[in-house]
């Protein structure tokens, strides 16, 4: 029984490793963490690079809606699937389709644009080989809500918290998608308790995680903007209400 208890721990652990190694050598990379589509736009492109020194992948490549769904409407990603040879770039072209015109026009709409890593077949015997895939959000932004140059802060500067207990409420009143990913009573330090990544949609309003009284009179929330920037929002609060007093690069 020993013996075999023994083999089943080195089968485990064999496993693992391979699965480490994989993970730590994905090939197929894409160019930004996020994508803002212009609605004035019929098309963009966007690009993934191969960063195995010596093997070709294919990248097989498509877009998601809001709840998950794979899509060719109102948008979809050609080709669908390339090859692209070691240390080489390829683009993904996100096209529009006519029914585009029914997407919101007074707020942006949430997609997600996804690239899937395929390997070649390993000459090698009892080979783990993983298909990985990169997922980012992919914001369709009407051209009536275009920003300009060096705007891509102002939207956040808006939203306000209201404390509702010993919780606090975070309100977005802009057509833009905001998302949170720090909260913490001071511009360098560390997360409060119970807080978790959140995402505000344009217009609505959701429970922001940790408790009102540790994140003091002068919330501290990090926001992502257009360029994958983390930007600090320095609040300041008169009653139950905290309003942005000013934005701190990151």
């Amino acid at each position: 029984m020993k013996i075999q208890a023994k083999k089943i721990t080195t089968v485990l652990c064999v496993t693992a490793f391979a699965l480490l190694v994989q993970q730590a050598n994905a090939a197929i990379a894409l160019d930004r963490t996020r994508i803002i589509f212009d609605g004035s736009k019929d098309s963009m492109s966007v690009t993934i690079s191969n960063q195995n020194k010596t093997l070709p992948y294919l990248a097989q490549s498509w877009i998601e809606n809001a709840e998950g769904k794979k899509i060719e409407s109102p948008m979809m990603a050609l080709p669908p699937l390339q090859r692209v040879e070691a240390e080489a770039k390829g683009q993904v072209k996100i096209q529009t389709r006519s029914d585009t015109a029914s997407l919101p026009q007074d707020r942006e709409s949430l997609f997600y644009f996804n690239t899937r890593e395929i390997p070649p077949k390993s000459s090698k015997p009892n080979t783990l080989q993983l298909a990985l895939q990169t997922r980012v959000k992919m914001f369709y932004r009407p051209a009536a809500l275009a920003l300009g140059q060096g705007a891509e802060n102002e939207p956040a500067k808006k939203i306000t918290l209201t404390r509702q207990g010993d919780s606090y409420q975070i309100t977005n009143p802009t057509p833009y998608f905001i998302t949170i990913v720090g909260a913490s009573t001071a511009e360098k330090g560390k997360d409060v308790a119970g807080f978790k990544s959140v995402m505000v949609s344009p217009k609505s309003n959701i429970s922001l995680g940790g408790s009102a009284s540790s994140l003091g009179a002068k919330p501290v929330l990090t926001f992502i903007n257009d360029f994958g920037g983390r930007p600090k929002l320095i609040f300041k609060c008169s009653g139950s209400t905290c309003s942005v007093e000013s934005v701190k690069a990151g």
